[in-house]
């Protein structure tokens, strides 16, 4: 039920998706040669304004009791800029050209459970080479959702909206224990040998976490209370457990925070309506030119400004993102106008929708697709969630008006096609 023809799917000639390539290599080009002390910086800015709001906010909760909440929201923010705008992004080694060694791919570790080295597998070499290939790229549903037809209907998917909040309360650790690969090692496809080196790996992390967040940042604080007790004449014992427990529930709202925003934005970049998955046989012999056009046609946008671009670590440039992911992620949105200019010549779908729309829209797939393919009414070739070759091919009034560059044309006849009540 997924794209196996690439080329022939886009409607494009060989020539074209040639074409397609070439310019968005000198896109790329173009924008390496041009970096300078403007982007330096821009990194250098915001890790000392993420480390200042951190350092603010866990004083702030030692110091006054009265800004518990307000502090722990500025640390959940100093969590999210961590996590998102530096620390996916310089893991991604967008920053290595400063050859700084504090700011390098090869020496961050992030503030979340993840192991870097395990993410950067995962994510960086995994992911990223295999965007949206069924059967290899495992984020099409991180191996607990069904976000597509193309993965047969269990029993236990009803339980999906449930499997789904507590993910996204947790993804951190979804994170951390992703390139563990647990499945795989019960599943017989690994060796105990195998997973316990990466096993080991994670949870040494998650002890590393829980010492910070949740042991010395609460012994901080207790300390603190009690000095500002003993100097004010209250209860030292009283106040040094309040201020840990302040602490401790400070960090645990803002790792909450995180959580979720990160799971918003890494969804709605991945699995809103018309986001196209591939078989394996994409790549067979596929070009360089032909994982350019997978990476547009296998990501979405959201529309936002600067504000939510920063907090978003600039994956509301998904797409952009996925053509160059070592691209300094301050350059996607001038990047994004070309990319754009690019689809509408060729003819291209370029998904972008507002981030309410764009999470509507996973949220309904996933509520969707806890039920049985019986109780769906769209045809399976040309539901919201999946499309195929056989759209084109099963429909033959679209095929013959779906002419050359004009994919764009086809796909919009295809939904107007699909049931109002889209299931």
């Amino acid at each position: 039920m997924a794209v196996q023809d690439i080329t022939a799917y886009a409607h494009l000639t060989d020539a074209d998706v040639e074409e397609i390539g070439r310019r968005f290599a000198e896109i790329e080009k173009n924008n390496r040669e041009s970096l300078g002390d403007a982007d330096v910086r821009y990194i250098r800015r915001l890790i000392a304004t993420q480390r200042t709001l951190d350092v603010v906010a866990r004083g702030a909760i030692a110091v006054t009791p009265a800004a518990r909440f307000p502090a722990a929201a500025v640390l959940g923010l100093a969590k999210i800029l961590e996590n998102l705008e530096i620390g996916h992004n310089v893991m991604h080694g967008q920053w290595d050209w400063m050859n700084d060694p504090e700011i390098h791919s090869s020496t961050w570790e992030w503030d979340n459970v993840g192991p870097s080295s395990g993410w950067k597998h995962t994510h960086n070499v995994t992911h990223h080479t295999f965007t949206n290939i069924i059967g290899m790229d495992n984020d099409i549903g991180y191996g607990v959702l069904r976000v597509t037809r193309d993965k047969p209907w269990k029993p236990y998917n009803l339980a999906q909206p449930l499997i789904n909040t507590v993910l996204a309360s947790l993804f951190e650790y979804a994170v951390g224990f992703y390139d563990v690969e647990l499945g795989a090692y019960f599943a017989k496809k690994a060796t105990w040998e195998e997973t316990k080196p990466k096993l080991d790996e994670a949870l040494a992390k998650v002890r590393k976490q829980a010492l910070k967040d949740y042991v010395a940042f609460p012994l901080v604080s207790a300390g603190v209370s009690a000095a500002v007790a003993l100097a004010t004449g209250k209860p030292v014992g009283r106040s040094a457990f309040t201020g840990a427990t302040r602490a401790g529930q400070a960090a645990m709202l803002a790792n909450l925070a995180r959580n979720v925003w990160a799971y918003a934005v890494i969804f709605c970049g991945h699995f809103p309506d018309d986001v196209e998955t591939f078989t394996k046989r994409t790549l067979d012999e596929e070009s360089r030119a032909e994982w350019y056009l997978r990476q547009m046609l296998g990501s979405a946008n959201f529309t936002g400004g600067t504000t939510l671009s920063i907090l978003s670590g600039n994956l509301n440039y998904q797409i952009e993102h996925h053509l160059f992911p070592d691209m300094p992620s301050n350059r996607l949105a001038g990047i994004a106008r070309e990319v754009r200019a690019i689809a509408d010549e060729y003819g291209l779908p370029y998904n972008v929708a507002s981030f309410p729309r764009q999470m509507f829209e996973v949220q309904r797939t996933l509520l969707k697709l806890s039920l049985p393919n019986k109780y769906l009414r769209s045809d399976p070739s040309n539901a919201p969630e999946v499309r195929s070759d056989a759209a084109f091919t099963d429909n033959p009034e679209v095929a013959a008006a779906t002419g050359h560059k004009q994919l764009r044309k086809g796909l919009a006849m295809l939904k107007r096609m699909r049931p109002k009540v889209m299931a």
